[in-house]
């Protein structure tokens, strides 16, 4: 056991958002943390990192245990480079470097200095310290980040700084990792060099994520949920099958407490009326006990809240038909995708492309890129990180999102120009940051030329699983999850025929991933996407449209 945590309870304000939350993390096990967004997976990660004391329970770690995590925010002087930043970031370098930088003009014959400058010497070389830089250098361009060792951290975009924390926790040779959703941003051929280091690094890992291709190679999975955690021993195919058990063990276990509630309602009615026509004082007194004991029994099964049962759609075919009906009556809210699923199509072309060559200033990106994308059909673009994706759908888009065409060097590309197009970006946009939830969604309906009501916003929060109180917080405030869920009001707010999609699973959980999955199997018209999830892209398919060199 490498460390053991145990929280008893953790508040925000009146809100008691964890308790009961005890697992343990064995040396070199790899452990993936899931649940619904919200339920504090990043303030658990917080907890165990030492950054958030304000609990109750402890964290306790083997002796001489090092930690290191991923960090959410940078703090850091505007000129500290990649470099330093990650150097800083590695268990021991920067006393190492300093006592074998200046212990040499100092040490003299001072035989307790001599023996520390030795011992430092041989650790530096034991951690392999003296070729450090070349190799951060070279992890660096492993994920498409050439160049930028020497430039100042602050320089670099949200998703580039994201895989810098994930080279830091690769070269830091700690005992615990700990990462936050660390294949975000990633392009496919980044995270399989992840996924091949997680499978390989001896080091333990607590990983947050919602990556299924990251799932399916940890060795246990820890799920948050209804204010407490379950542990599942394998990796995210054995989460499934052991999470359908255990959900329906649940549920007839929560039947039971239904049935018991009502059995004791009816019993509390019986001793009133029992203990009201009685007339020997002993047989009221007993009647009375009675009802007393059964409404204590009564308000404290009452008292407890309805657990979250949510079992994965290929399990849930496999349920017999009692569980699965119990599942139906039971299972847990999820969003809801509004999306055409009618048969009636025309097939007429919405995107077109032939032998095109696209880029800025004087050479292209990409070329020979050719699309014949019809209504009802499925198109992924696919290609690393600075391929020219983005910069396709640029063109696509053209004035519809703001931005002047790239470049087209060579060849045709045309787009409907009546379809009604719906986007789903990673990003959301800057203008709504500080406007409440509510607020933007008035607005970015309003943006679109479309109606929008109260009404209408309040039913787009309860479909997309936000409350009311949600609606009152600045989107700047809200969690990626739930900025994802924006993103997804966003993209359907004009009923589109075209759907284009850029990483739409980061940020969701799998409950979520599974909707959306589920709703664009049965949309009725085109999907142009661009996704590293290979779950994903299996579910969705469609041909498959190489931007780049594979």
């Amino acid at each position: 056991m490498i460390a053991d945590i145990s929280i008893t309870e953790k508040s925000f304000g009146p809100k008691i958002l964890m308790t009961g939350v005890k697992f343990s993390v064995d040396d070199g096990e790899k452990v993936g943390v899931v649940g619904r967004n919200g339920v504090g997976k990043s303030t658990l990660f917080g907890i165990v990192a030492g950054t958030d004391t304000d609990y109750t329970g402890e964290v306790i770690f083997k002796r001489g245990t090092t930690v290191v995590a991923t960090a959410q925010e940078h703090h850091v002087s505007n000129d500290q480079t990649v470099l330093q930043y990650v150097l800083a970031g590695l268990p021991e370098y920067a006393e190492l470097s300093r006592i074998i930088e200046t212990y040499p003009e100092t040490m003299g014959d001072n035989m307790r200095l001599i023996n520390e400058y030795s011992e430092a010497l041989e650790r530096f070389e034991q951690k392999g310290y003296y070729q450090i830089e070349s190799d951060i250098e070279q992890e660096l361009e492993n994920f498409q980040l050439s160049g930028v060792a020497h430039r100042p951290l602050s320089s670099l975009s949200g998703g580039q700084k994201r895989l810098v924390e994930v080279v830091k926790v690769m070269h830091s040779d700690a005992h615990l990792a700990l990462l936050d959703e660390p294949t975000n941003h990633m392009d496919y051929v980044a995270k399989k060099q992840f996924i091949d280091w997680l499978s390989g690094a001896r080091e333990a890992m607590l990983i947050i994520t919602h990556d299924r291709d990251v799932l399916k190679h940890v060795d246990r999975i820890i799920e948050l949920k209804d204010g407490g955690c379950a542990s599942y021993k394998g990796n995210y195919d054995a989460y499934l099958k052991q999470n359908a058990v255990h959900t329906g063990t649940a549920m007839n276990e929560f039947e039971m407490i239904e049935k018991r509630i009502a059995n004791l309602k009816v019993k509390v009615l019986d001793y009133q009326r029992l203990k009201e026509k009685a007339r020997n004082p002993a047989t009221i007194q007993k009647f009375k006990r009675l009802e007393t004991i059964s409404r204590k029994e009564l308000a404290e099964l009452e008292a407890k809240e309805k657990p979250t049962f949510w079992i994965d759609k290929d399990s849930v075919e496999n349920l017999n038909y009692k569980v699965a009906g119990q599942y139906e009556k039971f299972k847990a809210r999820n969003i809801r995708m509004k999306l055409k699923s009618d048969q009636s199509r025309s097939n007429h072309v919405l995107v077109e492309a032939k032998d095109v060559a696209l880029g800025y200033g004087d050479a292209p990106l990409f070329e020979g890129v050719n699309i014949d994308l019809r209504e009802g059909e499925a198109m992924e673009l696919r290609g690393r990180n600075g391929a020219g994706k983005t910069t396709l759908i640029k063109a696509l888009l053209g004035d519809r999102i703001g931005v002047g065409d790239p470049k087209v060097f060579a060849g045709t590309l045309k787009l409907d120009s009546h379809v009604r197009i719906g986007i789903y970006e990673q990003e959301v946009s800057g203008e709504y940051f500080e406007l409440s939830l509510f607020e933007a969604i008035e607005r970015m309906y309003l943006d679109k030329g479309l109606s929008i009501s109260t009404t209408k916003v309040r039913s787009l929060l309860a479909d997309y699983l936000f409350t009311e109180s949600d609606g009152k917080v600045p989107l700047s405030r809200l969690s990626g999850g739930q900025k994802a869920r924006f993103q997804l009001i966003s993209m359907l707010a004009n009923d589109p025929q075209l759907l284009i999609l850029d990483e739409p699973t980061n940020h969701l959980d799998l409950p979520s991933i599974e909707e959306l999955e589920t709703a664009l199997e049965k949309y009725s018209g085109a999907i142009l996407y661009v996704s590293h999830d290979n779950y994903f892209r299996d579910k969705i398919g469609g041909e498959i449209v190489q931007i780049g060199p594979k």
